[in-house]
C-alpha cells in the first residue's frame, strides 16, 4: 500500500466533501482504538475545525487513558483540535431505572451494550448539531462489511466513513505513519462496551488477521470446504457473523407497493 498518498488521498476527500457540504469541519468520538486515532488524525490533518469527545460510560481506565494521550498528541500538533468530556454513566445508569432488564442475562448485557454505542451517537450528533460539524466514523472495512461488528444506529451511524475501505492491518500502516501513540498502537482490539478488558477477538472467536483472511478468499470464490483444522473454523465464524449481520450491511428493506395497487 502507497501508504502516504492513501492518507493524501483520504485527507482531499474529507476536505472536498466537507466544503461541498458547507460545514466547518468533523466531530468524532475518541475511545483510544486505533480506528479513532487514525480516523481522528486524518481528520485534523484537513485543516477544518475537529471536536474530539470523550463519552466515558464506566469506562475502562486504560481505554480512558489512551483517549486521553491521543487527544493531547492531536492538541500539540493541529491547532484546528479542540475536545470535550461528557461522562454518559449518570445517562446510561438513569435509562437502566426506566426500561426492562428481565430476561436472559447475556441478551440484556448485550442490549445494554449496543445501549451504551446508541447513546454515544447522539451526543455526536448534538454537537455536530450545535456547531455545523460532520459525524466522522472510524469503522474499518472487516469490521464494516464483512463481520458487521458494530451497532446499528450506534457507531455505525454517522454521515461519512474515511477508513472503510482499509483492512485492520492497513490502519495500523497509516496509525504507524500518521505516529499514532505507541500504547494505542499495541492495544488489543476492543469495542469497550461491556465496561471490563475482553478484546473484539475475545468477542468473535477470531483475529483480525484471520478475518482479514477468510474475506479475502470468499471474495476469491472459495468455500470451507476448501480448508481443514482453524482456518475451517475461522471461516465458519466469518460466515456467521456475515449472514447474522446482513441486516446492517444491506440497505433497509422497502415494502414496495405495485403500481396496481396505487
Amino acid at each position: 500500500m502507497q501508504t502516504e498518498k492513501v492518507i493524501e488521498h483520504i485527507v482531499g476527500w474529507l476536505k472536498d466533501y466537507a466544503t461541498n457540504a458547507g460545514v466547518n469541519g468533523f466531530v468524532i468520538g475518541i475511545s483510544g482504538g486505533i480506528d479513532s486515532a487514525v480516523t481522528s488524525t486524518l481528520c485534523a490533518k484537513t485543516g477544518l475545525d475537529l471536536l474530539c469527545i470523550e463519552m466515558p460510560i464506566h469506562q475502562a481506565a486504560s481505554h480512558v487513558t489512551r483517549a486521553q494521550e491521543h487527544i493531547s498528541f492531536l492538541k500539540s500538533n493541529f491547532s484546528n483540535v479542540t475536545d470535550i468530556r461528557v461522562d454518559l454513566t449518570p445517562v446510561f445508569e438513569e435509562f437502566k431505572t426506566e426500561v426492562s432488564l428481565d430476561g436472559n442475562q447475556a441478551t440484556v448485557d448485550m442490549a445494554l451494550a449496543n445501549t451504551r454505542a446508541r447513546l454515544r451517537m447522539t451526543t455526536l450528533y448534538y454537537y455536530a448539531g450545535l456547531k455545523g460539524l460532520l459525524v466522522a466514523g472510524t469503522g474499518n472495512k472487516v469490521e464494516d462489511f464483512g463481520v458487521g461488528f458494530y451497532t446499528k444506529y450506534g457507531d455505525g451511524g454517522v454521515d461519512l466513513s474515511p477508513i472503510a475501505d482499509l483492512m485492520k492491518s492497513e490502519v495500523y500502516e497509516l496509525g504507524q505513519f500518521l505516529n499514532v501513540p505507541n500504547s494505542i498502537m499495541k492495544a488489543a482490539p476492543s469495542d469497550g462496551l461491556f465496561g471490563d478488558s475482553r478484546s473484539d477477538e475475545d468477542q468473535i472467536g477470531a483475529s483480525y488477521p484471520e478475518l482479514e483472511w477468510a474475506m479475502k478468499v470468499i471474495e476469491e470464490g472459495k468455500t470451507i470446504s476448501d480448508f481443514e483444522g482453524r482456518k475451517r473454523e475461522v471461516l465458519k465464524i466469518y460466515n456467521r457473523y456475515n449472514n447474522s449481520n446482513k441486516h446492517k450491511m444491506d440497505p433497509i428493506p422497502i415494502c414496495e407497493i405495485p403500481s396496481d395497487l396505487k
